[in-house]
């Protein structure tokens, strides 16, 4: 492969990005649809042709399974060869190959297993549970919170200073009794994969340096959405020596409730200077109407690194916002327009619809249901996160490890064998009395339980025992197969009355496909079983489900990140829903949420509308809104204002054009959309829309100082000018 076929199709500075000297820290801002996966690609596939760079000298760091697999396919196509040897995938990915790889040195053993959320979740209950804190004081769901922020920023429990905090002092216990009962079980959650890889090289200097040296180019995508100990990994991997070359583009930082620091990617320069920053501000994806309303919006935030988007396809048309009076009115709006789409040849998977909170969905799910509009809601339930799929991971687990605590309570009475939690709890204090494993702790204690008791749990181990033997010479789907159906688990989910359409039984027979699909990597460290068991669970932590194609796409919008639609509906554009209520007193909360709302509108290709509700009922209560004030922030040429289905109003959102334009009237009384109003406290405005009559009329004005307020006529003492 030559340079010519590398830099074919890239512009100056996809290419410039590309052909960077192997010597040359790099910071890529690449703003959104502007190739910033090809450049990644086409960044190793030169080191490697070009450079001759070994495949295994490179680490590339993704944040999502997904955009893992696209790299690894795409280089693989590039370089016309399988790169196996290369260290590609997620950092929770990579910090747990390096475990495997060094476990004693991490003092851990080789059967340490991984914690997802809701089993990390159902231990910090019982440890509470068991040492008397009260739940009703101390939600578990905080108290798991908590101790997975402390791993996010590296911190230990004797880290931290309690002071006169009752909370985190209750806080720090738990978090204590935690992490003695992982490590008694050997279990890492997701946080502690990271925690733990990143102490593992700073304590042993030598495998630190081996790791330093071997990995000359480290690449990172999405780079604004680090945390902490992310961080922190990175540059203690940084020899110096090396070349770190980050992807991202701080005006998507979006994740900071979950840990991510935008300032991460603000103090590259200082951290690892020199560094070469290129902008890739030509987008692919959008039209030009639609970069400029968006780059308008961006605007606003302070300490942006700086980039302005920009197209050669053409403008495009203006961007639709719907004022609806109700969150009824929005979906048939929306709805409505989605089928006259679908009538002029748009598939529905082509159209999606974005919410703020996944509490706005349900008046949408209606609304395309009395259509008849396929649709699915995307984020939901991962596939090794379902139920019957955990249920069979588990036999699995016990299958290859009798010591896995975790497996063995999930499925002990699981189908139902008459194995109380009374007698749960005894073989539980049986194995803490007797340092011993619970599967251990059944085979020893079950002569001392009542007869039914202790022939349902003998029979429970005498069946993981048989299981054992039987398949030890199946490969991997083959014991996948033997399992479901020797467990009993497919008789179950066979019978199962509430799954009318058998998806339950269906997913376990594609648990069989996926373990026949699973390609084992020969230079891992563990066996194929140990492999894929990993992969079940490390995939739980990533990516949402993918769309399913000939449906229209709902999704929030921090799900949509990374995704494109030829036609996007935006929706909910109200102050307090978005922006959120409690974005309102912290700057760095509304940075984020005009971030969060600029990566909406930018996941449109064609066509892109706004809408909002002036009353919607939401969480159990009916509320007004006001306009979302980003729509304020969007300038007018940008702007197709669609007339409202019912009732009258006007849509302006620049109060100089409000009060310039020549507005006719649409009277109701004394009332009229246009017409000049004068208030005793808030001066001069415009009435912008009106609902009701008489006195209990309610009025929406614009005023040029006081901005846009609703009024009751009977109270606001209106003077009509």
């Amino acid at each position: 492969m030559n340079l010519s076929e590398i830099i074919d199709g890239l512009n100056d500075e996809q290419s410039q990005s590309v052909t960077l000297g192997d010597a040359q820290n790099a910071l890529i801002l690449a703003g959104a649809g502007s190739g910033k996966t090809r450049v990644l690609t086409h960044r190793i596939a030169y080191l490697v042709t070009q450079k001759n760079t070994y495949t295994d000298a490179i680490l590339a760091v993704t944040f999502t399974n997904k955009a893992a697999k696209e790299m690894r396919e795409r280089l693989e196509i590039l370089l016309r060869r399988p790169i196996r040897s290369m260290w590609v995938g997620t950092f929770h990915g990579l910090a747990h190959r390096l475990l495997r790889a060094h476990p004693i040195e991490a003092n851990l053993s080789a059967q340490f297993q991984i914690l997802d959320q809701q089993d990390q979740f159902r231990i910090v209950k019982r440890l509470m549970k068991e040492n008397q804190v009260d739940e009703s004081k101390f939600p578990v769901r905080k108290i798991q919170w908590f101790i997975n922020q402390q791993k996010d920023e590296g911190i230990r429990p004797g880290d931290i200073d309690a002071g006169y905090n009752y909370f985190v002092k209750q806080s720090i216990k738990v978090f204590e009794l935690y992490e003695a009962h992982c490590k008694a079980n050997e279990l890492i959650d997701f946080a502690e994969l990271l925690v733990r890889s990143y102490e593992l090289l700073k304590n042993n200097t030598e495998l630190l340096a081996h790791y330093q040296s071997r990995f000359e180019h480290i690449l990172v995508d999405e780079f604004q959405d680090t945390n902490t100990i992310q961080y922190k990994w990175i540059k203690l991997l940084s020899s110096g020596k090396n070349q770190i070359f980050c992807v991202g583009d701080d005006d998507q930082s979006i994740y900071g409730w979950r840990g991510a620091k935008i300032e991460n990617i603000q103090k590259l320069e200082s951290d690892f200077h020199p560094i070469h920053t290129i902008r890739l501000e030509q987008n692919y994806r959008s039209t030009g109407n639609i970069l400029g309303a968006s780059n308008a919006l961006i605007a606003n935030n302070s300490n942006r690194l700086g980039k302005s988007l920009w197209t050669d396809s053409g403008d495009g048309d203006l961007i639709d916002v719907y004022e609806a009076r109700t969150e009824t009115d929005e979906a048939d709006y929306v709805v409505s327009t989605i089928q006259k789409y679908i009538d002029d040849g748009v598939l529905p998977n082509e159209c999606a619809i974005l919410y703020r909170s996944n509490a706005q969905s349900r008046g949408f799910e209606e609304r395309l249901i009395k259509y008849n509009i396929p649709y699915v809601i995307y984020g939901g339930l991962r596939f090794f996160e379902r139920a019957e799929i955990k249920d069979a991971l588990c036999y699995l687990r016990l299958m290859e490890s009798s010591a896995d605590n975790v497996a063995f309570e999930r499925v002990v009475n699981f189908p139902t064998r008459g194995i109380g939690n009374a007698t749960i709890e005894k073989v539980r204090e049986f194995a803490r009395d007797n340092h011993t494993t619970l599967f251990q702790a059944a085979i020893e204690m079950s002569p001392s339980l009542p007869t039914r008791a202790a022939n349902a749990l003998s029979g429970f181990t005498q069946l993981i025992e048989q299981m054992c033997d039987d398949a030890k010479h199946l490969d991997l789907s083959e014991k996948v197969a033997y399992l479901i159906k020797s467990s009993g688990l497919i008789e179950h989910y066979s019978n199962d009355k509430t799954d009318k359409a058998g998806s339950k039984k269906e997913n376990l027979e594609e648990l069989i496909a996926a373990a026949k699909q699973y390609v084992h990597d020969d230079d891992s460290d563990m066996n194929e079983v140990t492999g894929f068991i990993s992969l079940a669970s490390l995939d739980s932590s990533g990516d949402t489900n993918a769309p399913i194609n000939q449906n229209v796409q709902l999704m929030t919008i921090h799900s949509a990140k990374g995704l494109e639609f030829p036609n996007v509906f935006l929706t909910g554009m109200e102050e307090d829903l978005f922006p959120s209520r409690q974005s309102k007193d912290e700057p760095h909360l509304m940075d984020e949420e005009r971030r969060l709302c600029y990566v909406g509108m930018t996941r449109a290709m064609k066509k892109l509308s706004l809408s909002f509700a002036i009353k919607r009922f939401l969480h159990g209560q009916s509320l007004y809104a006001y306009p979302s004030r980003f729509l304020d922030e969007i300038p007018s040429e940008y702007i197709n204002s669609v007339k409202q289905k019912f009732g009258a109003t006007i849509q302006n959102y620049k109060e100089e054009d409000i009060f310039n334009q020549d507005i006719q009237p649409e009277s109701n009384g004394q009332i009229s959309v246009g017409r000049t109003v004068k208030h005793g406290k808030f001066g001069f405005g415009t009435v912008l829309n009106f609902e009701g009559e008489g006195d209990s009329a309610r009025i929406q004005i614009k005023f040029k100082q006081a901005g846009t307020k609703w009024l009751i006529a009977s109270y606001a003492n209106l003077e009509f000018v």
